[in-house]
């Protein structure tokens, strides 16, 4: 359970530090790229807005702008921290999860996460929808998320 806990905070941690990762990538992206991923993207909004929409809709409310920026913030980074604790409790049962120090695990995360299901769910558009450049910055996040998800879990006191 502790390693659990200590995944879950690094994985927020992993999750902020994708942010400037791919905020940074972005910026040497060309300077189309966000308009082609919006025409991409159903409702031409990212896969986490999506999800607060279809929210919505499941439940029949309607969030107020601020409420709405509160619940997408909270879905991003709650979807660093659920992955990072099952990573922190399995990472040394399964030791190949944890190869490269994390690097496997973002690997992981892209693969599963963005490039499968946000499609297949519809939050998302097919992978060809996309610019490449687009799955290259979120493969490159996503290592970010990995390795210092992985390296956050021992700072706070895993052993490996």
């Amino acid at each position: 359970m502790k390693d659990a806990v200590r995944g879950a905070i690094a994985g927020a941690i992993g999750t902020w530090l994708m942010d400037l990762v791919t905020t940074g990538v972005l910026a040497s992206q060309p300077k189309d790229l966000p308009q082609r991923e919006k025409a991409a993207s159903p409702n031409g909004q990212g896969a986490v807005a999506n999800l607060v929409d279809r929210t919505e809709a499941i439940f029949g409310i309607v969030m107020k702008p601020e409420q709405r920026s509160m619940a997408t913030t909270a879905i991003h980074y709650g979807l660093g921290m659920v992955p990072g604790a099952l990573y922190g409790a399995l990472r040394n049962r399964l030791p190949i999860l944890g190869a490269g120090r994390g690097v496997l695990y973002g690997l992981i995360l892209w693969a599963v996460n963005d490039e499968y299901v946000n499609s297949k769910l519809g939050l998302a558009g097919s992978f060809g929808a996309y610019p490449l450049e687009s799955h290259w910055r979120g493969l490159v996040g996503h290592i970010a998320l990995g390795t210092a998800t992985d390296t956050g879990i021992d700072i706070l006191g895993a052993h490996r």
